[in-house]
């Protein structure tokens, strides 16, 4: 009878914690898609910002301030803080594209190649695929802009009439949710893992 009621607690467990998983992915989700209409304009010039949880204004931005943006309100994450502390101890790790010599705060965190970095770092990382049974609402994707623009979008949790999902970015326009998920060449597939890791700093 014990066994059968350890069990028991464990399948309420496991529903518990999917389900709250689950929520906080909707949260991101919609915080994404909030700023839709606030974010009008696509603006890549460089900024000197606020530590931690700095931003540039919300009518303007590119397309990682999109995820910045969510993460910073469905799990309280922030990117600037967490990907600067990393680059300061860690910075032979990431990309040397921009020749800089140090980690500079106001825009590590806004590029592609360096967020892409530390999401392998983190755990995050799916393997690349066309199938679009892989993809979940709240995952992230990278993908080359011709001729060779890095971009980023969070999958979205609707859909094409087609059953693509469509994707949440800012890839010229301001934000926008679109059908455009398989429309350029992929680099990069993440998924947001331990929500309990997401809540620290570690």
């Amino acid at each position: 009878m014990k066994k059968y009621t350890i069990s028991i607690l464990i399948v309420l467990l496991a529903v518990f914690f999917n389900t709250a998983e689950s929520s906080r992915i909707n949260d991101f989700v919609e915080a994404a898609r909030s700023q839709i209409g606030k974010t009008c304009i696509y603006d890549s010039s460089y900024r000197a910002i606020d530590y931690p949880n700095g931003d540039v204004p919300i009518n303007k931005g590119v397309c990682t301030d999109v995820i910045i943006r969510a993460l910073r309100v469905a799990y309280d994450y922030d990117l600037q803080k967490l990907v600067h502390e990393d680059m300061k101890y860690n910075f032979s790790k990431y990309p040397k594209i921009w020749g800089l010599k140090k980690p500079d705060r106001n825009i590590d965190h806004r590029r592609v190649p360096n967020l892409q970095t530390f999401f392998e770092r983190k755990g995050w990382a799916l393997p690349l695929s066309n199938q679009i049974a892989g993809f979940q609402g709240g995952d992230i994707v990278t993908c080359i802009v011709p001729p060779q623009l890095p971009h980023m979008m969070i999958v979205s949790d609707r859909f094409s009439k087609n059953k693509v999902p469509l994707v949440i970015h800012n890839i010229g326009s301001g934000t926008q949710e679109e059908n455009l998920l398989l429309e350029f060449e992929l680099t990069g597939h993440y998924r947001i893992k331990g929500i309990k890791a997401l809540n620290s700093d570690g």
